[in-house]
Order: structure tokens, then sequence, then C-alpha cells
């Protein structure tokens, strides 16, 4: 499935609500347990908690793309939030966060995870894109210039 194919309103927060790493990662867990994609919240929360802890997704230009494998998913999931002031989370090049894709995968789905993973690199690499979605005023707006309509 493409990440484009995932990407629906229940799934994304503008504005995130969170002022700091470990809110951040939680908030998006909730959004997708908030959307009924997920049922264990606390072992998702603790395999992107551990994934983090080794090193940081915080991507340069405010992007970060927090992502785990774990046996509490079947199929790839994605939550997207937004956070327009920026969030410390300790990015490559120092600067805050504004653009967040979280990626859940099982552990056999190593072919999407890494295809999903690679998709947002490339919408990442277009800064007036990025600038849009920073500056949606809701989560259908977001949805809407992810699928280019």
């Amino acid at each position: 499935m493409a990440l484009i194919d995932m990407v629906v309103e229940k799934i994304v927060k503008i504005p995130l609500e969170s002022r700091d790493k470990p809110d951040v990662l939680r908030e998006l867990v909730q959004i997708l347990k908030d959307a009924g994609e997920i049922d264990d919240f606390e072992t998702v929360l603790k395999a992107v908690q551990d994934r983090e802890d080794k090193q940081s997704t915080g991507l340069e230009k405010a992007i970060a793309i927090p992502h785990c494998k774990t046996t509490a998913v079947s199929s790839l999931k994605l939550a997207i939030g937004i956070a327009p002031q920026g969030i410390d989370f300790d990015s490559m090049d120092g600067e805050p966060t504004k653009l967040f894709f979280l990626l859940v995968a099982s552990p056999d789905l190593s072919g999407p995870h890494v295809e999903a993973l690679a998709e947002i690199a490339k919408l990442a690499r277009s800064n007036s894109f990025c600038k849009a979605l920073v500056n949606a005023e809701n989560a259908q707006e977001v949805v809407d210039l992810l699928k280019g309509t």
C-alpha cells in the first residue's frame, strides 16, 4: 500500500499540543489509538521510545520520522502531527521540528516500512511543500496537500 493511500483525516493532528519530545511521541501514538489503528497503546509507545533512544529520528529542515517495528500491529500504520511553533526533537540540524510522520510496522514488513520512509524523505526534499504542510489550517488541508488534490 502506498503511503499516500494511508493519509486520511483521522491520522492527522494539527496543531500538536505537545511541547517536548516525550510528549510528541505519546501524542502521535495516541492519534493511532484514537483513530482505531492500534489496540495496544503502551506496547507501541514503548517500541517507538526504544527506537528513538537508539538514535533521534529528527532529521533536517524541521522534519522527524519516528518509527518502529512491533508485533502490536499487523500492517503499516501512519500518524502525522504538525507543530507550527516547532518542538525540540534532537534534530540533526539542531533546529525545532514542525512535521512529524510516525510509522509503525510489524517486524515482518521491512519492505513497506522502508518504502514509506523513502516516500516521506522524498516529500521532505521540497521546502515549499513542507512549508505548505506547516501552514495548513486543518487535517483535511494536510490530506489534500499530500494527495495532491
